[in-house]
């Protein structure tokens, strides 16, 4: 049976009346923010002790920066709990953040230099000094206003149901969790194929600061007489490109997703390989003090900088690596997106029942293994829409030939708003299709894309970058002012927050091993993987 005819048999299988095995599926949000001064500067204070520890809280935690917060949701099947939870950390946070207020774009408030960044810092167990050592080599490699970046990070899986039913249709004989991981590497391939319509749809970072490039090469231009400010006409998430989370060392890098094997060999193998340029920083200085986890290519996998990844929830001491290779994928992350400027809680229920829509056509849908060709393609997508997104008359690279960036996302959505009817016929509300059809307005009118709006209101309103994202984080501060805590709720958070630091105490105290042990019995589990592959 040919994959295009296996995909409409599909299509009409999920769609019979009363099909309830979509309803099972989970998702969950991890939101990054930068915590900011009155005035718009990065903020230099530690991570809020009333937000508890950032090591070991479920819910709140840093990334690069003390500065830069991460708020975790746990998984959920309703989307509405899910925003609904990410709110209740939203006000719990700014109840305790004082005159600190939350930078809503995804490019970084006014920078100060390298030295204006301090580094997140976790405590003195090992797995947290890890953490910190590991930021600080990030920091040696690609500086650290790179670090500042936020986005959205959102984590999908489908249940178990739905994959013995799909498992069924193929004739497919593997284990349920060995058939479940093959077709999430399907998955993600076509994400992969299809992720540059996010970036146009979503991209929410045409400018940035000029802070934020000083001392960099850019190919930027002065946004009108603002001195401050630079863009790209037609840019869309310059987050994704060269000036975000790309890096020339990474540039080196072929990571196959045709299958877990490959997949953990390929990225483990940058892991264990030395990079000059790194060597030539050293894992500590002449003081003896951590400048980086190691001198290879990647110091773990996380920096690997993709636009999804496959994921195993992991146990304490565990690489991701590792986890995938004993028990195979779990969820899918998807990384490419960037904050909503204009959602105080910087994504929005439309932007996940999309999302949801697009992942489910990328499952469904043929997903040919990668080649040479294909992964040079993508890349060269991903840069043209970055930076020439919503340019008239734009073509993407299709196998051999150049196609209409239009025509290509036309085709694309019809196939989404197929999808979006299994969604709405399992969960009966209309949402999907709904936001698949609001997202195809957008191919053709790019004038309502959130990258093309924040540049019509800085030129209508007379604003640089900074100025418009400040006027949006003063607008998101008392919308969350307006609604505090239930008193009941407040108490929960504030339980949370102790009991995480009794937490990280307890984990410092239960270390046993020096950190030196502990970083040579962490890195062992690699070479399983580059070894073995999969099992």
């Amino acid at each position: 049976m040919s994959r295009p005819h296996r995909y409409r048999q599909h299509l009409a299988h999920f769609s019979k009346a009363g099909n309830p095995l979509l309803k099972g599926i989970l998702r969950g949000v991890e939101k990054e923010s930068l915590r900011v001064s009155p005035d718009g500067g990065l903020s230099q204070t530690e991570h809020p002790r009333a937000l508890g520890s950032a090591m070991t809280h479920p819910h709140i935690t840093t990334d690069y920066s003390e500065a830069l917060l991460e708020f975790i949701t746990e998984p959920f099947n309703r989307v509405s709990d899910l925003l609904r939870q990410l709110d209740d950390v939203h006000r719990y946070t700014y109840s305790v953040l004082g005159e600190e207020r939350l930078w809503p774009a995804s490019m970084p408030c006014s920078l100060k230099g390298d030295e204006g960044i301090p580094v997140a810092r976790y405590g003195s167990s090992n797995s947290g000094l890890m953490k910190t050592v590991y930021r600080r080599g990030l920091g040696h490699r690609y500086g650290r206003t790179m670090q500042t970046i936020a986005g959205v990070h959102y984590n999908f899986s489908l249940p178990d149901d739905f994959w013995r039913d799909l498992q069924r249709q193929e004739g497919d004989e593997q284990l349920l969790q060995d058939y479940k991981t093959q077709r999430y590497f399907d998955l993600i391939r076509n994400f992969r194929r299809y992720s540059w319509l996010l970036i146009y749809l979503f991209g929410a970072a045409p400018a940035v600061c000029r802070s934020f490039v000083r001392g960099k090469k850019h190919s930027l231009q002065p946004f009108g007489d603002d001195e401050h400010s630079l863009y790209a006409p037609h840019a869309t998430s310059l987050r994704m490109g060269d000036l975000g989370y790309q890096s020339d060392a990474q540039q080196q890098m072929t990571i196959c997703y045709n299958d877990l094997s490959t997949y953990l060999q390929t990225l483990c193998e940058a892991i264990t390989r030395p990079h000059p340029a790194y060597q030539a920083i050293g894992v500590k200085d002449s003081e003896g003090r951590y400048q980086q986890l190691n001198t290879s290519l990647l110091q773990i996998e996380n920096e690997f900088y993709s636009s999804v990844r496959p994921k195993r929830t992991t146990q304490r001491g565990e690489t991701a690596l590792q986890a995938l290779r004993l028990r195979g994928v779990e969820y899918v992350e998807v990384r490419c997106v960037d904050l909503n400027p204009y959602e105080p809680l910087g994504i929005s229920a439309e932007q996940i029942h999309f999302l949801d829509a697009f992942l489910l056509y990328c499952l469904l849908a043929d997903s040919p293994r990668a080649n040479d060709l294909e992964y040079r393609n993508i890349q060269e997508n991903q840069s043209r829409i970055v930076y020439r997104g919503r340019e008239p008359g734009l073509t993407l690279q299709r196998g051999e030939e150049e196609v209409a960036m239009a025509d290509w996302a036309g085709e694309l959505l019809a196939g989404m708003e197929e999808c979006a009817g299994l969604l709405d016929q399992c969960q009966g509300d209309g949402h999907f299709r709904r936001a698949v059809a609001d997202q195809r307005e957008k191919v053709t009118r790019p004038e309502l894309t959130p990258s093309a709006r924040i540049l019509e209101e800085m030129q209508r309103e007379g604003k640089t970058f900074f100025g418009h994202a400040m006027a949006l984080a003063e607008e998101h501060r008392n919308v969350f002012a307006r609604r505090p805590l239930e008193p009941a709720l407040k108490s929960h958070f504030e339980q949370l927050a102790e009991a995480s630091l009794a937490d990280q105490r307890a984990l410092e105290a239960a270390d046993r091993l020096s950190f030196e042990d502990y970083l040579e019995r962490y890195y062992r589990q690699y070479e399983k993987c580059e070894c073995q592959g999969a099992v």
